[in-house]
């Protein structure tokens, strides 16, 4: 069984930093992509940022420069350093994984990932 395992979370203040975890299990994804989406209340789910089986790093417009995505394969393990906290990234933050081995850019499209966790909540206080 598939398991994708969110850690991290919490209540933070404006400024603060935050490295959220992504654990799989039941199978390995050295050669998918990895992303990571968040989504506030009343609105639709976000792609934040995604990184390819080669470690490529892609971000959502607003989070550049604040977020960066890495992985370690030997520990099947995704993870999302966050800097700069702001009110605005208080989200509930999910992780995702792509069905296979992509030779193109990741999907910044919550369908182009059917591997999903169950999500863990930040929550930024100004």
């Amino acid at each position: 069984q598939v398991q994708l395992v969110e850690s991290g979370g919490g209540l933070v203040q404006a400024g603060d930093s935050l490295r959220l975890s992504c654990a799989a299990s039941g199978r390995t994804f050295t050669s998918n992509d990895m992303g990571w989406f968040r989504q506030a209340p009343g609105k639709e789910r976000e792609f934040v940022a995604a990184i390819t089986w080669i470690s490529t790093p892609y971000y959502g417009d607003s989070v550049k420069g604040r977020f960066t995505i890495s992985r370690d394969n030997a520990k099947n393990t995704v993870y999302l350093q966050i800097n700069s906290l702001k009110p605005e990234d208080t989200a509930v933050y999910y992780c995702a994984a792509s069905a296979n081995y992509n030779k193109g850019s990741p999907s910044v499209y919550p369908r182009g990932y059917p591997y999903w966790g169950q999500g863990t909540q930040v929550t930024v206080s100004s």
